[in-house]
């Protein structure tokens, strides 16, 4: 057992959804991960984790949209109506890891910012959310061929599309907080 886990299990409930709230931004999925506690290791971590996300509401889905920051940019996506934001300290580490995840886009060229800017506003005119996409080792030329591909969806599949971005951006995260 990694001592992040080992530490993270002693907590007290709400210390402990806190901490692991930047991994995922829904208060929801942090508060389920943490009543499954003591959890043994990483496996169970990430296999608890992906059980409680799956288990969730479309709207704890759309709250850990809205806990990113747009693709191409640094800072987190405006508040939407009933959605609440992370506390101060969950929102810095998510936009963080959102930089590292995003390096590559951050350091693509100017022409491929603007499409995905503009992208972006597509897509949240079509979804009313953000563009979620797992950007970890992506540069920005594949990201917005993901973009333009997941625009044609309807929004049932492009919700679950976004989920399971989601997901995979959580296993990334927990994996790195475990490394604390």
């Amino acid at each position: 057992m990694s001592g992040a886990l080992k530490r993270w299990n002693l907590l007290p409930p709400e210390a402990a959804a806190n901490e692991i709230l930047p991994c995922c931004g829904s208060r929801s999925w942090a508060d389920g991960v943490t009543g499954r506690r003591p959890l043994a290791d990483e496996v169970t971590l990430l296999a608890v984790s992906d059980q409680v996300w799956s288990s969730l509401a479309e709207a704890d889905w759309r709250e850990a949209f809205g806990s990113h920051p747009r693709i191409g940019q640094t800072k987190i996506g405006k508040t939407r109506i009933g959605e609440t934001k992370a506390p101060k300290e969950a929102s810095q580490q998510s936009a963080a890891w959102s930089g590292e995840e995003q390096r590559e886009v951050a350091e693509g060229g100017e022409s491929a910012k603007v499409a995905l800017a503009e992208g972006n506003r597509e897509y949240e005119r079509r979804f009313g959310q953000i563009f979620i996409v797992c950007a970890t080792g992506k540069g920005p030329e594949e990201i917005l061929a993901i973009l333009q591909r997941r625009l044609g969806n309807d929004p049932a599949l492009e919700l679950r599309e976004a989920a399971e971005q989601q997901r995979q951006i959580t296993q990334l995260r927990l994996r790195k907080w475990l490394q604390t």
